[in-house]
């Protein structure tokens, strides 16, 4: 079965944010996204606040609580105590933790493990004790796989960056060997696989197909193309990308 497919809806709360009032209606854009046929929706609350509020993902989870059940909602979060115990409240489908340096534009890098490991036990412990599923963040180090495993996670969500920027270029083939090795290495640890970073309807190719990645998560890339097509159609070309 092909990956399952993620929206992250941050960008538009952050076009939103930038006008001070409701536009575009992150509710609207949530529907339109779904019923072009993503399978999740994915909000990362920051503790700046700069795209998804802190007041948007309860309103997210009662939106889709009620509108779309069944569609997964994924909290992704650092591993901080305010955004733990938000995510204990809601109890979405799954909570990704992810290390965050603080005036970062975006996710730029993995938890590093075995070092980090020991901050990360008892909000994994807690989360799971909610029965939400927890996936944390890594990068395409296959070897570190283990590490994750050791942790007792659900899932690690692998950080595609570099394979996204080398694609077309000289680092393409090595860049798609070291995701996929890195997706059998979490797989042969008893992890799911998500991924996401900068993926689109281009170099999801380099992954089409291959056993053991469950999920991806797409925000950016789907916006930025949404301004050229439609949310609709950008939606479904990532689908058709992923072989739905």
């Amino acid at each position: 079965m092909p990956a399952k497919l993620s929206v992250n809806v941050n960008k538009y709360a952050l076009l939103r944010n930038s006008r001070g009032h409701n536009a575009p209606d992150l509710l609207a854009s949530i529907d339109t996204v779904l019923a072009a046929g993503a399978h999740g929706i994915t909000v990362h609350p920051r503790l700046d606040q700069r795209h998804i509020q802190f007041d948007d993902v309860p309103t997210i989870s009662k939106h889709l609580r009620e509108k779309h059940p069944g569609i997964e909602y994924n909290i992704e979060c650092e591993n901080d105590p305010r955004l733990i115990e938000m995510a204990l409240e809601l109890r979405p489908a799954q909570c990704t933790l992810v290390p965050v340096t603080p005036g970062e534009v975006t996710s730029d890098h993995g938890w590093d493990l075995p070092t980090q490991s020991a901050e990360l036990r008892e909000s994994v412990r807690r989360l799971q004790a909610a029965r939400i599923r927890v996936s944390i963040f890594m990068d395409c180090v296959p070897e570190n796989m283990a590490h994750a495993a050791s942790l007792g996670v659900d899932r690690v969500e692998l950080y595609t960056g570099p394979f996204a920027w080398a694609w077309g270029k000289s680092e393409q083939a090595v860049q798609t060997q070291l995701f996929i090795d890195s997706i059998q290495a979490a797989v042969a640890h008893g992890l799911g696989v998500n991924a996401g970073h900068d993926l689109d309807q281009h170099n999801l190719a380099g992954v089409l197909g291959v056993p053991g990645l469950d999920e991806v998560s797409i925000g950016h890339a789907q916006i930025c193309r949404a301004l050229e097509v439609g949310t609709t159609q950008s939606v479904q070309e990532l689908l058709a990308a992923l072989g739905y």
